[in-house]
């Protein structure tokens, strides 16, 4: 949101620290990793740790892939998607030699392929409208909320609401018409399939240039002033680039330790699947919660599951990042406008059941779906940036800003 952006893209200012928040945060997440180390497993602590790393690096490098597609919708300014790009890419090449093997180490690895159909289309482009009224898509909700940005609870909430309803008409929507998974790999041989990825990468980058030549007359730079203290490296604000490539590790080491990609979504239907069951709602019932894997997760600990831990990971590791770059010297805002509640709410409940429908989000599907060589995760993309271009138009009817510093 706008006061996230505007810390996340100036140097802190020279004032003492929230000592109180660092400390307890760093003592939270040490607890963490200790008791998820005792209670689950070596591995789930150090995704936990993974996941603070992330949380970290999407706050002070302020990488969201709402805002970026909302700056290139309304400027032409496409530096945001461009980055976006390299992230693929960069992900893609860590992931090639796992996927071709199957294997690191002994764990088996697994890149998300899901299918193409009505359901995908549909799913990510109601996820792009949502992404747009939520002011942030699902690692942006995440990393706000740590960030101190009361709103994106809200979006939260809402999000949890929509992934269970989601999962309620999971089946119906798997039923619609569709052409099965498509892999780059798989379906066209290795070095075809790399270059079907390159040549789809260079496109969105290509087209990304020409329209912000044509409007500005050539490659604006970024607005981000550098910060060459050395303090940079925990206040921030760290450079887009700089953020790509601490993600694309962080998906690497997140395929590796669980041998699958990084998902981040399928934690709100566990999480509002669990709240409703005990309300009396047969959800075990539904088809989402037919295979062995998920009813492992409803019936276990949210602590044992992957993406419940990093996600978790993910708000604390931003709310560390805030209290280093100096964020809470002011009051916390909590008093929104009527109608800013109501967009964010229906921005919460579009993602969450457009992810469940489509097989993820902004990482599960788009990030990990393009860096695993799927065709869904390139089709996802398409269809969530054009509801992002809806979304956008009906911000202001939501007393959603559209100015992005």
């Amino acid at each position: 949101m706008q006061t996230n952006v505007t810390v996340a893209n100036s140097a802190p200012s020279r004032v003492g620290y929230n000592r109180s928040i660092i400390i307890a945060t760093i003592f939270v997440a040490f607890i963490g990793v200790v008791y998820l180390y005792q209670a689950v497993s070596l591995r789930q602590a150090s995704l936990y740790f993974v996941g603070i790393i992330a949380g970290i690096a999407l706050y002070h490098a302020h990488f969201g892939f709402t805002s970026a597609w909302r700056h290139f919708i309304l400027n032409r300014r496409g530096e945001g998607i461009r980055v976006q790009m390299l992230l693929m890419m960069l992900g893609s090449f860590l992931f090639l030699p796992l996927l071709i093997q199957g294997s690191f180490f002994g764990q088996t690895v697994n890149g998300y392929i899901s299918s193409v159909g009505i359901s995908l289309l549909f799913g990510a482009f109601i996820f792009g409208i949502g992404m747009q009224l939520g002011d942030g898509c699902a690692s942006g909700t995440l990393y706000h909320l740590g960030g101190g940005d009361l709103r994106a609870l809200n979006t939260l909430i809402f999000f949890i609401i929509g992934s269970v309803l989601g999962a309620k008409d999971f089946q119906w929507w798997m039923d619609t018409p569709n052409i099965g998974p498509v892999s780059f790999l798989n379906n066209f041989g290795i070095w075809q399939g790399i270059v079907i990825q390159m040549i789809l990468a260079v496109i969105v980058v290509a087209i990304s240039m020409y329209l912000e030549r044509k409007r500005h007359g050539k490659l604006l730079k970024s607005n981000q002033r550098p910060n060459k203290d050395w303090k940079v490296i925990y206040q921030g604000p760290w450079s887009l680039v700089t953020g790509a490539i601490i993600l694309a590790l962080v998906q690497f080491a997140i395929f590796v330790l669980s041998g699958k990609p990084w998902g981040i979504t399928s934690a709100f239907a566990l999480w509002g699947s669990k709240i409703v069951r005990e309300l009396g709602v047969p959800v075990e019932s539904w088809g989402y919660w037919q295979t062995p894997a998920r009813v492992n997760e409803l019936n276990g600990s949210i602590f044992a599951d992957v993406t419940s831990v990093l996600d978790i990971g993910i708000i604390l590791g931003a709310l560390l990042a805030a209290a280093l770059a100096i964020r809470f010297t002011k009051p916390v805002q909590w008093k929104f406008s009527t109608r800013s509640i109501i967009g964010t709410a229906i921005g919460g409940m579009l993602m969450g059941y457009g992810a469940r429908i489509a097989f993820g989000c902004n990482i599960g599907a788009f990030f990990s779906g393009i860096v695993s060589f799927s065709l869904h995760g390139w089709l996802w993309f398409v269809a969530a940036f054009i509801g992002s271009i809806i979304g956008v138009k009906l911000r202001p009817l939501f007393d959603l800003q559209n100015h992005v510093k």
